[in-house]
């Protein structure tokens, strides 16, 4: 068994995070993954850099209590989550959620959980640098939070 739950600042290959995750199941029907890249814009203005902070333990254990909810409303064989943390730049990957299951309405909806509970349970810090040196926190959206919502109604 691999690591299921991946806080790191390094960059992940995604084809190779997936056969990990597929490998210790040989009737796996459906792989869904999603990878988040850094955009170069948010709120109307230009981003040089995103960077993500986390308090080391709780966050993995908040992933991994979200990781563990999803396999608890859907019929999932395994799922990962690996979010990055430190510098980045636009287009580089920050997050990478997958999940298999036999049969594919289960791995899309609970990888679709599992990203719109990260955007607004998960423990990190956001701050953006524009063009221009100055520096701001990142607030979940209010259509981050609109979409964990329609989960709570299930």
């Amino acid at each position: 068994m691999f690591p299921q739950i991946k806080i790191q600042t390094e960059d992940f290959d995604l084809s190779t995070e997936i056969k990990q995750l597929r490998e210790a199941y040989k009737d796996v029907g459906a792989v869904v993954s999603f990878v988040g890249t850094v955009r170069d814009i948010n709120e109307g203005d230009d981003v040089s850099i995103l960077e993500l902070e986390h308090y080391p333990n709780m966050t993995e254990k908040a992933l991994e209590k979200i990781r563990l909810e999803a396999h608890q409303r859907w019929e999932l064989q395994n799922s990962l989550i690996i979010h990055r943390v430190g510098k980045m730049y636009p287009q580089d990957q920050i997050v990478l959620v997958a999940v298999t299951s036999k049969h594919r309405e289960n791995a899309f909806l609970a990888a679709h959980f599992i990203m719109d509970y990260l955007k607004t349970n998960a423990p990190f810090w956001k701050k953006e640098t524009l063009p221009d040196g100055s520096e701001r926190w990142v607030d979940a959206r209010v259509s981050d939070k609109d979409a964990h919502s329609r989960w709570l109604k299930d």
